[in-house]
């Protein structure tokens, strides 16, 4: 699934071609995604200006006055702008037409496996999938006292607690792995039990983690691909996931594999503690 550095680096490559742009039509080749596409997608957005391109988490907003359109590419989901007669592909599920600076292409939704959506958040509104969550792990309000704080008499494991939408938004499986890598600490410690300044070694590893792979544009993990339909280059920068049996990066023992949260795990039990 498509974590938040690819996210990212899909606004950032959509934002010059949508913002400023007008929608013409939005064209729906089906009725539902992972949920149904409400009515007001078709109904509010063509005519609107689209104001900005936002991430929250994983979903991305298009703004208008009318509301924001909220996608998310689920699995294998992915957004590109193409010329408006850019031959339809068996799983091209959605065209948002332009206008303006943007006539003549279209916002193309293809998503093979159907595990994104496209749904619509009213003005001065918080979609329910988008409210309760926790801060941005760039943003001001995530810091390691947020997360000494939160975590005091938790007994789930640190990984799962980092995970948690809820905590902190956006940091999954991969950057997790590898943020506690670098930090040092095993992702089997009850989150609880880490102390406020290692939290604070996380926050910063969590932040110094992502922000690479935004620079190298995200990791390809079969299905990730950039809006310009070019891969991402930060997996072979990986230093724990993936690696379960190889040896660690310092020094040199087999890292270790299990299932934490329903998720494989790697890490190094001499390095992490």
């Amino acid at each position: 699934m498509p974590e938040l550095p690819e996210v990212e680096t899909t606004r950032r490559g959509l934002a010059p071609h949508l913002e400023g742009a007008r929608v013409q039509r939005v064209l729906l080749r089906r009725p539902d995604l992972r949920w149904p596409i409400p009515p007001e997608v078709g109904e509010c957005l063509p005519g609107q200006r689209i104001d900005a391109v936002r991430r929250r988490a994983k979903y991305l907003l298009l703004d208008t006055a009318a509301g924001s359109a909220v996608l998310h590419l689920g699995m294998s989901g992915s957004l590109r702008v193409l010329p408006a007669d850019t031959p339809v592909k068996p799983h091209d599920h959605v065209d948002i037409a332009l206008a303006g600076h943007g006539a003549g292409r279209v916002l193309r939704l293809t998503d093979p496996r159907r595990f994104g959506c496209l749904l619509w958040q009213a003005p001065g509104e918080v979609h329910p999938l988008l409210a309760g969550l926790g801060p941005e792990p760039l943003g001001d309000a995530f810091d390691g006292e947020h997360l000494f704080r939160l975590s005091r008499g938790r007994k789930a494991p640190v990984k799962a607690f980092l995970m948690d939408q809820r905590v902190v938004v956006g940091v999954g499986n991969i950057y997790v792995a590898e943020a506690l890598f670098a930090a040092g600490v095993s992702p089997l410690r009850a989150a609880g039990q880490v102390s406020r300044e290692r939290y604070g070694r996380i926050a910063d590893e969590i932040r110094t983690v992502l922000a690479r792979a935004i620079t190298r544009g995200g990791t390809t993990l079969r299905d990730f691909l950039a809006p310009d339909g070019a891969p991402g280059y930060f997996e072979q920068e990986l230093s724990a996931y993936g690696r379960g049996g190889e040896p660690c990066s310092r020094c040199g023992r087999p890292m270790r594999q299990a299932t934490i949260a329903q998720r494989a795990t790697v890490w190094c039990g001499t390095c992490q503690r």
